[in-house]
C-alpha cells in the first residue's frame, strides 16, 4: 500500500502489463522482436479487450496517485508515552516513555525495495516503517527496542528527550 517503493514497483508493472496487452491488441499481427516471437492477438472477435486493458491501466496508475496520500503510521507523542496508529484494521501501539533507557537515531541500510511493516517482531526489535532511510530507536528496560521509521528524525528525537529528561 501507499508510496513504500516495493508496493510501487509491482504497481507500475502491472500497469505496463495492461499498456502492453492493450497494444497487443491494437496491434494484433505477429511480430519477431530479436530471439522471441510474439504471436497474433489470441482474441480478435472481442472489439473491446484493448479498452478493458487499458482503462485497467489507467486505473491502476490513478488508485496508485491516490495511495500515495494515505496515512500510514500516525504518530502521537503525549507526555509520558507514544501512541502509533496503523492504518485500517491495525491495532494502536502504546509505548511508555518512562521505561526507555536509550534513544538514538539510526539509518537503515540501502534498500531499493524495503517493505513497510508495522509492529513487526523480529529479535528483540519492533519495527514501525513506512518509506525513507531514517529511523529513531527507542530501547526499553525490558531490552526490547522499538525501530520508528520517520521522514523528521531530528524533530522526532529531541521531543523524545525533552520529554524522557535525557
Amino acid at each position: 500500500m501507499g508510496h513504500n517503493r516495493f508496493s510501487f514497483a509491482i504497481r507500475i508493472i502491472l500497469a505496463i502489463f495492461c499498456f502492453v496487452g492493450y497494444y497487443w491488441s491494437e496491434n494484433p499481427k505477429p511480430i519477431q522482436v530479436y530471439f522471441f516471437k510474439i504471436g497474433s492477438y489470441p482474441v480478435q472477435n472481442f472489439s473491446y479487450s484493448g479498452l478493458i486493458f487499458f482503462l485497467s491501466g489507467l486505473s491502476i496508475l490513478l488508485f496508485s496517485m491516490l495511495l500515495m496520500y494515505v496515512l500510514h503510521i500516525h504518530t502521537k507523542i503525549f507526555n509520558g508515552y507514544i501512541i502509533l496508529d496503523g492504518f485500517w484494521t491495525a491495532r494502536k501501539v502504546k509505548i511508555d516513555l518512562n521505561n526507555i533507557v536509550s534513544v538514538k537515531k539510526g539509518k537503515y541500510k540501502k534498500n531499493a525495495l524495503r517493505r513497510s511493516v508495522y509492529n513487526l517482531h523480529n529479535n528483540g526489535i519492533i519495527r514501525f516503517y513506512t518509506s525513507g532511510v531514517d529511523f529513531v530507536e527507542l530501547k526499553d528496560n525490558s531490552g526490547f527496542s522499538y525501530r520508528i521509521g520517520t521522514q523528521k528524525p531530528n524533530e522526532f528525537l529531541k521531543v523524545i528527550k525533552s520529554i524522557n529528561k535525557m
